[in-house]
């Protein structure tokens, strides 16, 4: 059982070594999910001489007004035997034997934390008692309720004890220990009326009944230590401790004790309390207590502790890993974010992620409406291939065949069919653009870097242009090709004039009738549908090969060469990550080193049961 508060004290050095200390904020705290006992009362309540004789050591500081102005974790640990001495977290390699040197350290953590005033804070002072003459049990010591402030201090000083202490006894895991001196009215107690507000049941308050000794002749605290004043949970326990002159004097703790003890025993009043009252058996009961608590307490801790661990190493991963601060290291890992954006976008191409798809709806839609809708036949109305077949004739005409007719009629089809082919170009275009931005948000890391992102997504965009431009003109050639230079082939295999009962002879006038102009139309329209049957399959050809192949194959290799330029400072800029996210990611590291550690603390003693 030993082991249990062991664990505890552990674990709350662990919690204040790393910057959880139970107040509010975004982080996830284990401090508030350890069972603690809290030590509340008011100034002159005695508090400070029920810690001291818990302890057996004077070792608290003193004097008027708020002494104890931030919370001090005094943790007992049982020796068997050797000399008695305290460590303090903050000066873990320093043993303290000397206790009246114990009370001034205390003084100066605090002057360090608060400066030279008289102000109080939330953040801990951890201190270690190791002694043959203390039970195992840890204590949180609190400042102590006030009503009036003095000079120096805050006008919200006396708020801000309360909220201070109402935050640690608030919560379910802490046990209070409420100090009331005998020779006030109960009434008015402060430690009692503030337990009362958050614990109305009295389940997890333990009443200590001080100054018993210096009540008014006739009067007596029986009711209260039997519980029919004021009844609690737990049975009330009455403590005597040092008068003031007694501390001035220096009287030995081990005596003050047994003068307690001989008090109780011999008072006629409470001799029959005298097997529960004093500082020795308030100490027993609070280690046997903490025990029980801290052992009911480990199956939930441990559920929290594996649950937080979990969404600590999610967060982590979110936020990405922390920037090498040497070149080498800032250029490595600029380049493994953009290889992680490169292959999320060859995913969306190949298929592994959505959106490349929307390119073969380019080559299977787009373009082929695109060409239906230039209505070739249209352009060889009568009107138009006579005017045409006239001008290419010039003042020669044809003699056989208008065969630069034919070619200037093809090459005013041909030419139309340029702009479905930029549209193509375009259109994949767009859609490239579209999967970078996808590529880009879809990519953690680059949300970590803000100006990585913009300076990868421009790269991206401007090696796509070069690639459109490359495209347009390699598949506006394919055009080109085709009105430059016809298949002679498809020519031959006309049927001539004579074949069809045609006089070749007829005169130039005949040869411009309605019927042979209506021929010429049908065997440029079919050439000009077949050139454009070529092209619809080879235009994807020359996209694909321009356009979709060569982003997959180097989208961002022009940004890799400038990269390998640049100097530590220029990458930093590159790097430059939210301060927030940076501040987050130390937070939740130094949380989520707390976490495992508690979690091997936990298991260590679950396994030794």
């Amino acid at each position: 059982m030993e082991n249990l508060i062991s664990l505890v004290n552990k674990l709350q050095r662990a919690c204040t070594a790393l910057g959880d200390h139970g107040d509010e904020s975004a982080l996830p705290t284990l401090w508030d999910s350890l069972p603690a006992i809290a030590v509340v009362g008011g100034q002159s309540s005695g508090k400070s001489s029920v810690l001291e004789s818990i302890v057996g050591k004077d070792f608290l500081p003193r004097g008027a007004g708020i002494v104890t102005r931030r919370p001090l974790v005094l943790q007992l640990h049982r020796i068997n035997e050797g000399k008695e001495y305290a460590e303090f977290m903050h000066l873990q390699k320093r043993r303290f034997t000397d206790f009246a040197a114990v009370r001034q350290e205390i003084s100066d953590e605090t002057d360090r934390e608060t400066g030279r005033t008289k102000q109080i804070s939330s953040v801990p002072i951890h201190l270690s008692i190791y002694s043959p003459n203390v039970v195992n049990l840890t204590l949180i010591d609190l400042p102590g309720l006030t009503k009036v402030a003095i000079d120096g201090q805050s006008e919200t000083i006396v708020q801000d004890i309360e909220n201070m202490v109402r935050s640690f006894i608030e919560k379910p895991n802490c046990i209070i220990l409420a100090i009331s001196p005998a020779n006030q009215d109960l009434a008015t107690s402060d430690a009692i009326k503030i337990a009362r507000e958050v614990d109305p049941k009295g389940d997890r308050t333990f009443g200590v009944l001080t100054k018993i000794d210096l009540m008014d002749q006739g009067t007596n605290a029986v009711d209260i230590l039997e519980g029919k004043a004021y009844k609690l949970q737990y049975p009330w326990v009455g403590v005597v401790n040092r008068s003031q002159a007694d501390i001035n004097k220096s009287v030995d703790m081990i005596a003050a004790r047994r003068r307690e003890r001989e008090y109780f025993q011999n008072s006629p009043e409470y001799s029959h309390l005298a097997h529960r009252m004093g500082s020795e058996h308030l100490g027993k009961v609070l280690s046997k207590h903490l025990e029980t608590v801290i052992k009911s307490r480990i199956p939930g801790l441990q559920s929290l502790i594996n649950k937080t661990i979990i969404e600590l190493e999610g967060e982590l991963y979110h936020l990405g890993k922390p920037i090498a601060t040497d070149a080498g290291g800032k250029l490595y890992t600029t380049m493994e974010i953009c290889r992680a954006f490169d292959q999320n976008f060859k995913e969306h191409l190949d298929g592994v992620r959505a959106g490349g798809e929307k390119i073969y709806g380019v080559f299977d839609n787009q373009l082929p409406a695109a060409l239906k809708r230039l209505h070739f036949d249209k352009h060889l109305s009568i009107e138009n291939i006579r005017k045409l077949i006239t001008e290419a004739d010039g003042y020669q005409p044809h003699l056989i065949a208008p065969e630069q007719g034919y070619r200037r009629l093809i090459e005013y089809c041909l030419v139309s069919i340029r702009g479905p082919a930029e549209a193509a170009v375009d259109g994949v275009h767009a859609i490239l653009k579209g999967i970078v931005q996808k590529a880009l948000s879809e990519t953690p890391e680059l949300k970590q870097y803000p100006t990585l992102r913009v300076e990868v997504g421009n790269a991206a965009i401007e090696s796509l242009e070069r690639m459109r431009e490359e495209s347009k003109r390699a598949t506006l050639q394919l055009v080109d090709m085709e009105c430059g230079y016809l298949t002679v082939e498809f020519f031959r295999k006309l049927p001539q004039d004579g074949e069809k009962g045609g006089n070749p002879t007829h005169s130039l006038f005949d040869r411009y009738n309605e019927a042979y102009l209506r021929r010429v139309g049908s065997n440029v329209l079919q050439y000009v549908n077949m050139t454009c049957a070529n092209l619809r399959n080879s235009i994807p050809k020359s996209i694909v090969y321009c356009q979709v192949r060569e982003a997959k194959r180097s989208l961002l290799d022009y940004f890799f060469t400038e990269l390998g330029k640049k100097e530590s400072k220029q990458l930093s800029k590159l790097l430059d990550e939210d301060p927030a996210v940076v501040q987050r990611r130390a937070n939740l590291a130094k949380r989520l080193e707390l976490y495992r550690s508690a979690q091997h603390e936990i298991d260590a003693v679950a396994w030794s049961k």
